[in-house]
């Protein structure tokens, strides 16, 4: 079994174990199983990174195996300079989601840990796939696993929230399965990415894949205007849900358009891209906006993901170096500081359970080694220089700049609401004198809570002080995608 099977099947694995342990009196052993899962499957993908060859474009650690003969579907599966981090990013998370969980979930352990490794496993096959079919199969069985965990372990709406997030998901996905089986036929009965990527298509083919694509992937990101069904579903998911939604799920979007839309659909990609680049301003700037009055902590994160990966499809569709390579990098910072927040939220939600702003205040009085890490945190969703938050976005208005001038402008300017929403829920909740008996009686946080955002906190500072290993890796992949994209495929 080659690496990124290995990567794909071991947390699955570790997932259908956990599984079996029917009755919560087995929750101890249950959590320990978790973590030695996640973390074995932690292991199996950091060998990728030291066998990775950062100087070639080609897909490397390729698996290629029949699957469904009669329809010349195949396992195939590879990794690049732009899908490798994702992989290591997912891997990662899951053993964060599994020490947030430890003692937080008490009911229905083996399921709910179950359904995270099972997640995480469908997520890097999602990032590992080179075969359509199998794309799509792992992009669909993702919406499952979290559903059940929205559903079952979130708040008092829960079942509203996880019908709105599989309907919407879904939906979308219905247009880009006709895309594909559109391509399937115009291939001559193939799902091999690299043959869809070199297929001359015409105009108005192109438009129409392209915005099938759009459906599935602008949802996902999630896009302006289709991104109301986010604040709903963070606010009712449980704490490890709404970590993994914001740092890997939403990926998946802003990837497809990497993999599919842009390589098969460049003409058609070109001439939206002004559209997508106004998509993108409106997500960065009105979205700020709305998450500048929000009470709910959560709902205001949540829009703040919003914000924050509107600079990743900017990025994209600005169409040079630094604004894809920036957009990446935007991606991977974002899954360690949006995954940060909202477990830091968790962190005072167990304790007063209440989100809402209003609740609290002078915390760093009563628990003052959390408020460093929210601090940390906050600065990074800032975009404060020295953290992640600041490279990806950087990089993206730095290429906006070189595109356009005013592009950049607008781009930048937007961070000030960033800046606005983050420092102004700090200063509320953190600061100040203690406002409340609930904040007057919190206690700081313990080992377990401390292991998990000091491991966050480690990947945050380094990825902002030392981000070279991380554009390293994708530096020829994005000048590959660009070089194909630059190309008309009009036949």
């Amino acid at each position: 079994m080659g690496l990124l099977s290995l990567a794909i099947w071991t947390p699955i694995a570790f997932g259908l174990v956990l599984l079996a342990f029917g009755r919560d009196e087995h929750a101890g052993v249950v959590r320990w199983i978790a973590l030695i899962g996640s973390v074995v499957s932690l292991l199996v993908t950091l060998p990728l990174y030291g066998q990775f060859d950062n100087a070639t474009a080609a897909m490397q650690f390729v698996e290629n195996a029949r699957w469904i003969e009669r329809f010349n579907v195949n396992y195939h599966l590879g990794v690049d300079g732009i899908s490798f981090w994702f992989v290591l990013l997912t891997a990662f998370i899951n053993v964060v989601v599994v020490i947030a969980g430890w003692e937080v979930i008490t009911q229905r352990v083996n399921q709910y840990m179950g359904a995270f490794l099972i997640l995480s496993g469908l997520m890097i096959g999602v990032f590992t796939a080179l075969d359509g079919l199998l794309f799509y199969v792992f992009f669909e069985a993702t919406l499952i696993p979290m559903y059940l965990i929205i559903g079952i372990w979130g708040g008092p709406n829960k079942i509203y929230a996880a019908f709105k997030f599989f309907l919407y998901t879904l939906m979308g996905s219905l247009l880009m399965l006709v895309a594909l089986i559109y391509l399937y036929t115009k291939s001559g009965g193939s799902f091999d990415l690299a043959t869809w990527h070199a297929l001359p298509l015409a105009r108005t083919p192109q438009t129409l894949l392209f915005f099938a694509f759009f459906a599935a992937f602008a949802v996902k990101v999630p896009m302006w205007p289709v991104h109301t069904w986010l604040p709903d579903v963070h606010v009712e998911a449980p704490t490890g849900g709404s970590a993994v939604l914001a740092a890997i799920m939403l990926k998946l979007g802003a990837y497809g358009f990497l993999r599919f839309s842009m390589p098969i659909a460049p003409d058609a990609a070109h001439e939206w891209g002004a559209t997508m680049i106004a998509l993108s301003l409106i997500a960065v700037v009105y979205v700020g906006l709305v998450a500048m009055v929000q009470q709910d902590m959560k709902k205001l994160v949540a829009y703040s993901s919003v914000a924050h990966m509107g600079f990743v499809t900017l990025g994209f569709f600005i169409f040079n170096d630094l604004g894809v390579s920036g957009g990446l990098v935007q991606m991977i910072a974002h899954g360690f500081v949006s995954g940060a927040m909202f477990l830091s939220i968790g962190v005072l939600y167990d304790r007063v359970h209440s989100r809402e702003i209003s609740s609290y205040g002078g915390v760093v009085n009563t628990m003052p080694k959390f408020a460093a890490f929210a601090l940390l945190f906050s600065m990074a969703n800032c975009g404060l220089p020295g953290t992640a938050g600041f490279v990806g976005e950087w990089m993206v208005i730095l290429g906006a700049v070189k595109f356009n001038f005013w592009i950049g402008f607008a781009a930048a300017s937007a961070l000030i609401f960033g800046a606005a929403y983050t420092l102004w829920m700090f200063k509320r909740v953190y600061l100040g004198p203690v406002a409340n008996d609930d904040v007057k009686a919190l206690v700081d946080i313990n080992a377990r809570e401390f292991l998990m955002l000091a491991l966050l906190a480690a990947a945050v500072l380094y990825m902002g002080l030392y981000p070279k290993p991380f554009t390293d890796v994708m530096d020829a992949s994005v000048a590959q995608l660009l070089k194909h994209v630059a190309v008309s495929k009009l036949n």
